[in-house]
């Protein structure tokens, strides 16, 4: 744990990702291996689940540093974070103990099934065992909290400079439904089996949003589709199966059953990258993501919500046909052979491929884009007509080209703290928009402010407390922001009957006053407008 506690201030310590990798380069090439694979599964999200709750360990936490709780609940705030707190208030430890990380984490693994007389104990015997640093991981492991601050991306690199493979091909190793009690260091890394795992998929190739058309070049370079507005995702056919992959390696198979019809029509070794949409067949159009997200927090679907909104995967690339893997080819070669794949199946087939958005010029294109959200889209997707298909966000053979983010300027009139770094500043609020004398509340937001902004607001919210509710502060109706969102959809759950998508802050509206703030009237035309057919 030392090690790995070391590992951790280092890549906590630095802004520099040189030093971030060195650090991470160095603990893979002289940690155990046992230690080394947990710190991969820990690095990558694949963290152990919480043993205990916040509450209890709070309570065990100052009852073992003799303070009373109201005394650690005000230093909770102040510091930002639990772990970190119990860490700062425990007394010095009385023994040591050098177990390495994997034991400590089978040590976490057996507590949690312990009685919870054995399971205080232990904790406490860990407390009084571990320095501040390894009082604070083994604390962060206990919650289920653990997060550190680097990329996957950056431990797949230092994890290529230790061991000589090709950061690509450690990309690609590293993909998959694994866990530390599933593979071993030399079967994840050294010495990887294609076949034990047939449902893993390829790293996704991500775009940057465009910044300057004119520097693309003649448009006759590209090809444009869509950007459709769904889930991302790569459904894999191998071993006679299927297996669905969101983008953020989360396997959602159960939740879209009909894609497994695929099996019937397509080849042994069929790997396509695409959109997973909820689809009215009839009318050949998506239907908003409102419908989609229906199904997506569902480990089962019932056979009323596979009626009500059917999902289809709209086909954007051809990655691996027949067991070859075709990422190296050209993308217009790739979507080529996925057209000519698609034009064997049947209609009810649940796959579509992405149509190719004509446009002779830059400024038809743009005309294109601006029909977006009339399709139910986000924007354009441009990709190099010769370009491979990469992994992670690269810049120059693929961008996103989005339409500009509807708007709605609105009044705060709750702020709440933040967490982490941010536990001394207000950073989560809410906006209302006027319904005649009254402010009707409909979205929260807490990005898009500066540093500086943020202290201002919150300099002006301790000043401007009507009444507190908890951690949140009522405040004077007076400030208003200018709040940017992607999507609008009605929700009988909300007051003001409508929930937005991503939601930001994109600018403090020091101009307008509180009278000149858009009204609940605004906000009801924006859904007629944007909602699609649910709003109907």
């Amino acid at each position: 744990m030392k090690h790995f506690a070391a590992l951790f201030r280092a890549v906590d310590q630095t802004t520099k990702t040189s030093r971030k990798v060195a650090a991470m380069a160095e603990y893979f090439s002289t940690a155990p291996d046992a230690d080394k694979l947990w710190c991969v599964a820990l690095f990558s999200g694949r963290r152990p689940r919480r043993t205990i709750t916040a509450t209890v360990l709070r309570e065990w936490a100052a009852e073992r540093a003799a303070i009373p709780a109201w005394l650690f609940e005000e230093c909770y705030p102040i510091v930002g974070d639990l772990a970190e707190t119990i860490a700062l208030v425990l007394p010095e430890p009385g023994q040591e103990d050098d177990r390495p990380l994997s034991e400590w984490i089978a040590e976490i693994r057996r507590l949690s099934a312990a009685p919870e007389e054995d399971r205080k104990a232990g904790i406490l015997s860990a407390w009084d065992s571990l320095g501040p640093t390894e009082r604070l991981l083994f604390t962060k492991l206990l919650t289920g909290g653990f997060r550190i601050g680097v990329s996957q991306k950056l431990m797949t690199r230092a994890l290529a400079q230790a061991t000589g493979i090709d950061e690509a091909e450690m990309t690609h190793r590293l993909m998959g439904d694994w866990t530390p009690e599933t593979v071993s260091w030399e079967t994840l890394i050294h010495a990887p089996d294609p076949g034990a795992d047939l449902s893993r998929p390829y790293p996704f190739y991500l775009a940057y949003q465009l910044e300057d058309l004119e520097a693309l070049g003649p448009v006759t370079d590209w090809l444009a589709e869509r950007k459709w507005d769904g889930i991302r995702g790569q459904l894999i056919l191998r071993g006679g199966g299927h297996y669905l992959w969101s983008r953020g390696e989360e396997l959602m198979t159960d939740r879209f059953p009909e894609l497994g019809r695929l099996v019937d029509f397509l080849p042994e070794g069929t790997v396509i990258d695409g959109e997973v949409l909820a689809w009215n067949g009839p009318e050949a159009r998506p239907l908003s993501f409102n419908a989609l997200q229906k199904r997506i927090g569902r480990k089962t679907v019932p056979k009323k919500l596979l009626a009500e909104a059917p999902a289809i995967l709209m086909g954007y690339d051809l990655l691996e046909w027949q067991g070859e893997d075709l990422r190296p080819r050209p993308f217009a070669e790739r979507r080529a052979l996925l057209e000519e794949a698609a034009k064997a199946l049947p209609p009810e087939a649940p796959l579509r491929v992405s149509p190719v958005v004509a446009g002779e010029s830059w400024e038809a294109l743009a005309e294109e884009r601006a029909r977006s959200r009339e399709l139910m889209a986000e924007g354009l997707m441009l990709k190099k007509r010769g370009s491979p298909y990469l992994s992670g966000r690269k810049k120059g053979d693929w961008w996103k080209w989005k339409v500009d983010p509807l708007t709605i300027d609105a009044v705060l009139i709750y702020a709440q703290s933040g967490s982490g770094r941010r536990a001394n500043l207000f950073t989560d609020f809410t906006f209302a928009v006027r319904d005649g004398e009254a402010l009707v509340p409909f979205t929260k937001a807490y990005s898009g402010l500066t540093d500086t902004e943020f202290r201002q607001i919150t300099a002006w919210v301790r000043r401007n407390t009507q009444q507190t509710f908890g951690p949140v502060r009522q405040v004077t109706p007076e400030h208003v922001f200018e709040i940017g969102f992607e999507g609008i959809q009605p929700s009988p759950r909300h007051k003001s009957g409508v929930a937005l998508r991503f939601p930001r802050m994109l600018r403090w509206r020091h101009d307008k006053p509180l009278a000149e703030a858009n009204t609940l009237e605004d906000l009801h035309e924006m859904l007629r407008l944007y909602a699609g057919e649910d709003a109907a």
